[in-house]
């Protein structure tokens, strides 16, 4: 572990969609994880899951690889990686995040090895990094995207999520992390 135990002692994060291995990171460096209960394709069931989170969660980490992955990947992957992401995302930052005056949002992507359109879950969630974290600054709401690689180790990516939802993850909007991948 290269984050400081203790180091989100108080936090909670909330969890969609699995991010197993982020919360276990988590919960290492004393955050509580609960989890969004219900299926992320059913809207109402996702919100009414985020406004029942107690404590306020200040960061979120959205797991769309489990998603694309328990969907099959293919276009019904790209649709419930997607879709779910959005909604919790929505969701989460509506009851905790925006009138809390800010937090963070984690958008772990599958690695581009994972299927078909796995690259485009990729893309699609690195652009709704982008435009939702300009779009919702004015309410201190960041959003980040994770993009680990197809040889990443999932404690390399859980370990970047850990930090990123730290006060040393703080400076960081608006942007997609690649990991494990070298450039030819």
């Amino acid at each position: 572990m290269l984050l400081r135990p203790g180091l989100l002692d108080g936090t909670t994060i909330a969890l969609a969609g699995g991010a197993d291995a982020a919360g276990a990171a988590l919960r290492d460096l004393g955050g509580r994880t609960p989890a969004l209960d219900g299926d992320l394709l059913d809207e109402a069931a996702v919100t009414a899951s985020a406004a029942a989170l107690e404590p306020r969660p200040t960061a979120l980490i959205a797991d769309a690889a489990a998603a694309f992955a328990a969907a099959g990947g293919g276009l019904d992957g790209l649709r419930t990686g997607l879709d779910g992401t959005w909604n919790a995302l929505r969701a989460v930052a509506n009851a905790a995040l925006r009138p809390a005056g800010g937090g963070i949002a984690v958008l772990l992507a599958a690695p581009p090895g994972a299927g078909p359109h796995a690259a485009a879950l990729r893309a699609a969630l690195d652009n709704l990094a982008r435009t939702t974290a300009i779009e919702w600054a004015r309410h201190g709401v960041r959003v980040v995207a994770v993009l680990p690689g197809d040889a990443t180790p999932a404690a390399d990516a859980a370990q970047l999520c850990a930090y990123l939802v730290s006060p040393a993850g703080a400076y960081f909007t608006g942007c997609a992390f690649t990991l494990g991948e070298v450039a030819a």
